[in-house]
């Protein structure tokens, strides 16, 4: 299956704008899984909480997941996005899993970074793995993990164990250290990883950020299979087999998980 993330500068705020411009650069690749970037509709260094609620929508009926919904069925890919969900009175940056046949489910950041705190609930969702399907109708296990998240290496290890193939990961990225760790990540765990990065600069009003773009496919053994730069709009892709992230023997002596001795980890 071909495997692709998605790496654009969302403009905050201009959500049409930006489903365009995603919708685009999905349509010009050929993939069965996409990922698109954290909070890739509505732009990520919000002015103010009443602005990050504002842009936020209800899973799975809101207009951006509408819209990622269409264009799941009329690629036949799975599509994995970042969104400011809506539940009640509180907002998650969540990412959605959407398949052709629609919503599937959503996750929600468990590690919030720097102002996320100030706008955003912490995620209680844990660490869901989806079974989904490619194009040929091979199925797969899917988990997602979103920006931040990759600092805890708990997060990875936790979808590993809960059986995934494929680890998803939007990302709104400014420090300068993730697409050097994701390989590791990969390599640790023996999944594939999909590192969705954005590139541009945005201000709250106050300050600003640059984002460091580098989206990064990682496979189990380590190896980067594909990669972008600093700056480029880009859709990255690689040809990979899932089931070879399931054979998890180091030797015949030695097993990555099962050799686990979590008694000891504290």
């Amino acid at each position: 299956m071909t495997l692709a993330a998605v790496q654009f500068d969302p403009q905050k705020g201009e959500v049409d704008a930006n489903l365009d411009r995603a919708e685009s650069l999905i349509r010009s690749a050929d993939a069965d899984l996409f990922v698109l970037p954290e909070l890739f509709a509505t732009g990520y260094f919000f002015d103010s909480t009443e602005q990050a609620h504002g842009l936020a929508e209800p899973a799975p009926d809101g207009p951006v997941i509408r819209r990622v919904e269409a264009w799941a069925r009329e690629t036949g890919a799975v599509i994995v996005a970042g969104i400011a969900e809506r539940e009640g009175d509180a907002v998650y940056n969540s990412a959605a899993v959407v398949t052709p046949r629609g919503w599937l489910g959503t996750y929600r950041k468990t590690h919030l970074f720097y102002e996320e705190n100030a706008h955003f609930a912490p995620g209680e969702t844990g660490f869901p793995v989806w079974t989904v399907q490619d194009r040929r109708g091979q199925s797969y296990r899917l988990g997602v993990m979103v920006c931040f998240d990759w600092f805890f290496p708990e997060a990875a290890r936790t979808l590993a164990l809960g059986g995934a193939d494929v680890i998803a990961h939007p990302s709104n990225l400014v420090l300068p250290h993730c697409p050097r760790a994701m390989p590791v990540r990969a390599l640790e765990n023996h999944v594939f990883t999909a590192t969705a990065n954005r590139v541009g600069t945005e201000s709250n009003g106050k300050e600003s950020l640059t984002f460091i773009g580098q989206s990064v496919i990682c496979s189990p053994g380590g190896e980067v299979l594909a990669g972008a730069t600093e700056t480029e709009e880009a859709v990255i892709t690689a040809e990979i087999l899932p089931h070879e992230s399931r054979d998890r023997a180091v030797n015949r002596y030695n097993d990555l998980l099962g050799d686990r001795r979590p008694e000891h980890y504290g």
